[in-house]
């Protein structure tokens, strides 16, 4: 009789196997049990499923919708939410102050998290550099961003709106089809960033369109996203980097080799005009900048200064043509303030109240970073809104889930600029306008006001 292939033992896998599977099961179990039970951070509430594991906040950040689960969560579970095994998302202004204030003497800083900002091919920038090199950078580079700079710079930004208007009017007196503006602020702020950092733009106004390039700079951005789960699970990176998509990640480093060979030729050129790199080249001691961390700012000086100004505005020019009565008032206050276009400059569009007011509330209502930058409880643990937290949790602000929130800002789904305006209606006094924190806390923004105002002087947005 032939020996029975069912007999006891049969397929009975070796020890060694066993013994693996034991253990990673068993690990699996422990790390579950661990985050939803015995974690210093179990008693915080948030969805059960992103306290044992970091897929759901990847699998969000994937489809582009972090931003609004933050704000269904806080609404469902209070101002703060553990997002993460080891993640927590604030919507508090206090919180924010602890997060991203200065501290006190002796007191350790809440450094970037690591696993959220990927390095590019030249090393690391600004954002994700350590506290000695982050301060050295951010010394050089507001320099070129202080006022005193941009407005010896103001011809040039001049320059690139009267290209934008001239060009728009253009399009508008060819056709009567809706003008697509998202790609026209993109235009002009491509332009003048490339103008300010390395001394020649991107021709996308002159050429009505974009460069390749400038489609690279898009997909820079989104390869960063995509990378994000490399620095969570650095374990998995040979897996996860087979699933990247493949143009987008090319581009990406197309991105950064065109803005080396775009930097490398600005320090070739000798220019009296000052521009960004003029600040950043003038030092050659031990606060300067070497080439190589050069390169590495340089891709990150086009996205900053081009895309998030760009998505302002767009956002901006949207609210306000859905608010007939908003946009009365700026166009009011515009015709009464200049009696003619020439008239319109840096330095006269600062006291201008509603435009301001209508600006601010686009920045809550269109924030162009929506979701987080998260930081680490510094060694030793520390304070965030009146608890006591241990070193290493990943902790942040969540923008638009803050600026959206009905606990701080009255019909937080609409856009009112009056809220911002001294004489505000009673019903807008309860605002905690300190919420809104998009330059996290200090005020280093673009002068938008002057690119707005040359546009919508000229241009009766009414009619287009």
């Amino acid at each position: 009789m032939a020996p029975s292939i069912l007999r006891e033992g049969a397929f009975a896998p070796p020890p060694v196997i066993s013994l693996v599977v034991f253990i990673v099961f068993g690990y699996i179990l422990w790390t579950v049990i661990y985050n939803l039970f015995l974690s210093p951070l179990s008693k915080f509430p948030g969805p059960k499923l992103a306290a044992i594991y970091y897929g759901p906040t990847i699998y969000w950040t994937f489809k582009g919708v972090n931003h609004i689960k933050m704000k269904e969560l806080h609404e469902k579970y209070g101002d703060v939410v553990r997002m993460g095994p080891s993640i927590l998302v604030y919507r508090s202004p206090q919180a924010w102050k602890d997060i991203y204030g200065h501290r006190k003497t002796g007191a350790g800083s809440f450094l970037k998290d690591p696993t959220f900002y990927i390095k590019n091919p030249f090393g690391g920038n600004i954002l994700n550099a350590d506290d000695a090199d982050h301060s050295r950078t951010r010394r050089l580079l507001s320099h070129a961003f202080s006022e005193k700079a941009l407005r010896e710079q103001e011809d040039l930004i001049q320059s690139y709106v009267d290209l934008l208007v001239d060009g728009l009017n253009k399009q508008i007196s060819k056709s009567q089809d809706a003008v697509d503006m998202v790609r026209w602020y993109n235009y002009t702020t491509f332009d003048i960033i490339g103008d300010l950092a390395f001394g020649e733009p991107f021709y996308c106004l002159k050429d009505n369109k974009y460069l390749p390039w400038v489609s690279m700079v898009f997909a820079s951005a989104k390869g960063v996203a995509l990378m994000r789960p490399l620095g969570i699970y650095p374990s998995l990176a040979p897996i996860v980097k087979r699933f990247l998509p493949k143009k987008v990640m090319e581009n990406r480093l197309k991105h950064y080799q065109m803005s080396e060979a775009k930097l490398l030729r600005r320090i070739e050129t000798e220019t009296e005009r000052p521009d960004f790199m003029t600040y950043v080249t003038r030092h050659n001691d031990d606060r300067s900048l070497s080439v190589q961390e050069m390169k590495a700012n340089a891709g990150l000086l086009i996205i900053a200064g081009s895309e998030t100004t760009a998505s302002l505005l767009s956002g901006f020019t949207y609210y306000l043509l859905q608010n007939k009565t908003a946009y009365q008032k700026l166009r009011e206050e515009l015709r009464g303030t200049f009696g003619s276009y020439d008239e319109i400059n840096f330095k006269a569009v600062v006291g201008l109240p509603y435009l301001n007011a209508s600006l601010e509330e686009a920045l809550r209502m269109y924030p162009p970073l929506p979701a987080t930058l998260p930081r680490v409880v510094p060694k030793g643990g520390s304070v965030i809104d009146g608890e006591y937290f241990p070193e290493g949790v990943s902790v942040g602000g969540a923008h638009y889930s803050t600026y959206h929130a009905e606990s701080y800002f009255t019909n937080a789904e609409s856009y009112i600029p009056e809220r911002w305006l001294e004489d505000r209606e009673a019903r807008y006094e309860s605002d905690d306008r300190a919420a809104l924190s998009v330059f996290s806390l200090e005020k280093d923004k673009f002068d938008l006001n002057f690119v707005v105002t040359r546009w919508y002087y000229n241009t009766d947005i009414k009619n287009r």
